[in-house]
């Protein structure tokens, strides 16, 4: 569909991408997929080509993975499809009136123009209160390629690992550090680990993993200050509740937050993240935003959410480039993300702030593999799947179209979803 009184990029326009990441490369290859024919540059600030980031805190971090792997496309690629990759290259400023962005590089400070802007800046991890702790060199949070370099000589048999944060991140860690032989103690400030994005079942089922594999975990439970000792190593975490844990090794993971200071800076709509609509335009029609650096429309629940995956940051990659080749389609993909931890993965798919009914598909007390639905008033809104991709494969049809169900058929394993998908489609009919 064709946007109303919206300019589409010209064969000649040219196309200033902001940020090395998933998103950012995406975008530049979907755009010379769908025939874009003009300059596109990548402006990113790490020194090496576009990288997968999930494998960081698992695979990679457990040295299963090399560097050269994690990359999204061969370097080669880029140049291939004539797009420009700068590395090493920081944005420091959007001038929205000359349609330039500053740049300071290894060749010095530059204005680099452009007909339409992207922007990809991702996010960063969230830090401690007391910054000045980040200092520490075995002080860690996991966001950049380099960060796990520098953890990694640290994953030693037998070190003390504290983790601050039982969310995907921490959890992922601490299992990666188990079969690494450290000894390993998780801090989470909720009640339960994983509170933000399940229900306490799923939580249930994975502290006892993790306890099985050996991991201490401190629920409701607050950092109180790390202590850092002379020679500028953090050699304890103090606990509110007076406990004191001895530390080789700390990792934060307690959250990220958007990369949204340039999108401020230049006068565009932040709200925690970039705001843009189903089309990922910001307010200045001339600049897109994708990724994990977006506020964006729920086409699930309504409002506006920011995602962290990397489904969504693919997702509005190619929708950003439909809409600047005039091919535009609104972004209302369901979200869906996983997490590895030992031998279990856990898929989940729809965002489900509110439901009034929770349906278990296998046992969750015993065993590594059920299936958890979220219904609202009868239909499936979005469910969590551990170690069934072939439930998974289905329960992402059922949240897209909103299947509605027996409750009694779904909770037993011998019915096959697709079975209750086919029975569904026959009743819209």
């Amino acid at each position: 569909m064709k946007l109303p009184n919206i300019e589409s990029a010209r064969s000649d326009d040219r196309v200033v991408i902001v940020g090395g990441g998933q998103a950012g490369a995406e975008c530049a290859v979907t755009l010379r997929m769908l025939g874009f024919a003009g300059p596109i540059t990548i402006l990113a600030e790490e020194s090496t080509h576009p990288y997968s980031r999930p494998p960081l805190s698992k695979g990679y971090l457990l040295g299963d993975v090399a560097s050269a792997d994690l990359h999204i496309r061969p370097p080669a690629t880029y140049d291939d499809q004539r797009v420009d990759v700068r590395l090493e290259t920081r944005v420091t400023g959007i001038d929205r009136a000359t349609q330039t962005v500053r740049t300071e590089g290894p060749d010095g400070v530059h204005d680099v123009s452009y007909d339409w802007l992207v922007l990809a800046t991702g996010g960063r991890a969230r830090l401690l209160p007391d910054a000045t702790v980040h200092a520490a060199p075995n002080v860690h949070t996991l966001r950049r390629l380099a960060d796990i370099d520098e953890m990694r000589s640290q994953f030693t048999p037998g070190a003390r690992l504290v983790v601050l944060g039982g969310g995907y991140v921490g959890l992922e860690v601490a299992a990666v550090a188990r079969k690494s032989g450290l000894d390993v103690t998780v801090i989470e400030a909720a009640p339960r680990v994983l509170a933000r994005v399940t229900v306490p079942v799923v939580s249930e089922f994975y502290e006892r993993v993790h306890k099985q594999h050996g991991v201490d975990i401190r629920t409701s439970s607050s950092v109180d200050s790390v202590e850092v000792g002379a020679d500028g190593r953090a050699m304890a975490v103090k606990l509110t509740d007076g406990v004191t844990l001895s530390a080789d090794v700390v990792v934060v993971g307690i959250g990220m937050e958007a990369n949204d200071e340039l999108a401020h800076e230049a006068g565009l709509a932040v709200d925690g993240g970039v705001v843009v609509d189903e089309f990922c335009r910001t307010t200045d029609l001339r600049i897109l935003a994708i990724g994990d650096c977006t506020k964006h429309p729920c086409a699930q629940n309504g409002g506006l959410r920011r995602v962290e995956s990397v489904p969504n940051a693919l997702e509005q990659a190619k929708v950003a480039a439909a809409t600047l080749t005039g091919d535009a389609r609104p972004h209302d993909a369901v979200p869906w993300f996983w997490s590895d931890q030992y031998d279990v993965k856990l898929q989940a798919v729809g965002l489900c702030p509110s439901h009034d009914e929770i349906v278990v598909r296998g046992c969750i007390d015993e065993g590594r593999s059920f299936s958890l639905f979220y219904l609202k008033d009868g239909t499936v809104r979005a469910a969590n799947v551990v170690s069934n991709p072939r439930d998974f494969m289905f329960a992402k049809k059922m949240v897209a179209t909103q299947v509605r169900v027996d409750p009694a058929r779904l909770s037993d394993p011998a019915v096959p979803l697709k079975e209750l998908l086919a029975v569904s489609g026959r009743e819209r009919k």
